[in-house]
């Protein structure tokens, strides 16, 4: 890069783990950015996340890995069960360990939200904005916001989840020049509704799974009922839970919205996180205590307001890009990794001229997609064990009784895709199995490496 001048100006739509992680790396690298956020406060639902080996060198290089660890707790196993509590075999991943060199933890949401928010300068992030409209003009984009400001850039980043405000624009210009392909035309698809919660700091006493060292992850599926439903422990003495609802057929956020038009209760809400709470009371959880407990001793226990109702998308888009229009993907350690990939090019722009944004964003997608439909693919597979019928029921079986080796060999190609920062000093990879390439952050490394020569000879 050749002057600060050059760097292009990123204004990233949405404060969630994506658009935080995405800032975060902009505050390293000198790109200078602005983070737009439409709620006043993001409430992180959603329990806890698994963090690993794809992304804890990230956190070693932006230098929180401690704090990381701190907040985590170690995971090495699910622990299946039938609805009766009979234990099926464990689901092991303490090989991820021989294959990376890095644990896993259990990482409570509003936590690791927390911990990436305090890596972005607080005059950086504008909550309480929400984007109404962008437009491209003289190779600049400027957003307007809902408090009638308006905020000139080079590139827009959609950090803002699976409906997207920066989706929804682009798409609108795109299918105008009739250049938006059909399938992104059509409805988010889920074929699974997620309730989750986490409990209040819980008596050890009452509850002394919350002590264990180890994460006690189960997963519980249900005999004669389209539900799989899952608890887990956190260092900070609660439980978390999640229950997914498997439907019948897949649907769109839409399809169910135009079901309930006619009725004051919405399919999502509170009032439907309650009414699902109540229909799955009777649940049985096993936490090792001896006592017979169900979901409702941990309803019982979990601010109403760390309660709700979700859908499960399940979509890999076409286009991810148009004009100075840029995608993150939804789900947490997805935008965190196209994050890492957006920050490693906009370092390496050469300039912000039309031609070198869409080559980046070329680049991106390139990167980014086998990643991307891996992980989808993973995700169906995994959602088809707790499928009802014939093929779940086989899914299930052969998950719970393969081989070993078959087990570590699938295990393996999870982790391929670990990829670094370019511009910071790099992390000696370790463990058995090297990371794939990535071009994103071979073209950070290079001028990254370049700058440093230069700076150490003047």
């Amino acid at each position: 890069m050749s002057s600060s001048s050059d760097k292009p100006t990123i204004l990233i739509v949405g404060a969630g783990l994506g658009g935080l992680m995405h800032g975060a790396l902009l505050e390293k690298s000198g790109v200078p950015y602005q983070i737009f956020e439409r709620a006043a406060a993001v409430k992180p639902l959603g329990s806890a996340l698994a963090v690993g080996p794809t992304l804890l060198p990230v956190f070693q290089q932006l230098g929180i890995y401690d704090e990381l660890v701190s907040i985590g707790k170690y995971f090495t196993q699910i622990m299946g069960y039938k609805e009766s509590l009979e234990l099926m075999r464990p689901l092991d991943f303490k090989c991820l360990e021989e294959f990376t060199g890095y644990e896993q933890y259990i990482v409570d949401r509003p936590k690791l939200y927390e911990l990436m928010l305090n890596q972005v300068p607080a005059h950086k992030i504008h909550f309480g904005h929400r984007v109404l409209n962008i437009h491209e003009e003289d190779d600049k984009v400027t957003i307007h916001l809902s408090n009638n400001d308006t905020v000139e850039g080079d590139v827009v980043v959609g950090a803002d989840g699976a409906y997207s405000a920066v989706r929804q624009r682009m798409y609108e210009q795109l299918k105008a020049e009739g250049n938006l392909p059909k399938s992104d035309q059509e409805e988010l698809p889920f074929s699974c509704t997620c309730l989750v919660g986490q409990t209040g700091i819980l008596d050890p006493k009452e509850f002394p799974v919350i002590d264990l060292p180890k994460c006690h992850f189960t997963t519980v599926h249900g005999a004669d009922k389209p539900y799989t439903w899952h608890t887990f422990n956190t260092s900070q003495g609660s439980l978390c839970w999640m229950v997914i609802h498997h439907l019948s057929e897949k649907t769109s956020k839409a399809a169910m919205e135009q079901r309930f038009r006619n009725n004051d209760n919405s399919e999502w809400g509170a009032y439907p996180a309650k009414t699902m709470c109540e229909e799955t009371r009777s649940f049985p959880i096993e936490l090792l205590d001896g006592k017979k407990r169900t979901l409702g001793d941990l309803y019982d226990q979990t601010p109403k307001e760390f309660i709700s109702k979700v859908m499960l998308e399940e979509k890999v888009f076409k286009t991810w890009y148009h004009k100075r229009f840029v995608l993150m993907g939804d789900g947490a350690v997805t935008a965190m990794h196209d994050a890492i990939a957006l920050a490693n090019l906009f370092y390496a722009m050469p300039a912000k001229t039309s031609e070198d944004v869409t080559k980046i964003f070329e680049q991106y997608q390139m990167e980014r997609l086998p990643a991307v439909t891996e992980s989808f693919n993973n995700s169906r597979q995994l959602a088809k064990i707790s499928e009802k019928g014939f093929v779940g029921s086989l899914i299930l079986y052969l998950s719970t009784h393969m081989p070993i080796w078959l087990w570590r060999l699938g295990l393996a190609k999870t982790v391929r895709f670990r990829p670094q920062v370019g511009f910071i000093k790099a992390i000696e990879p370790k463990g058995t199995i090297m990371p794939e390439p990535s071009i994103s952050e071979q073209l950070a490394r290079a001028i990254f490496e370049k700058q440093q020569q230069e700076a150490s000879s003047n």
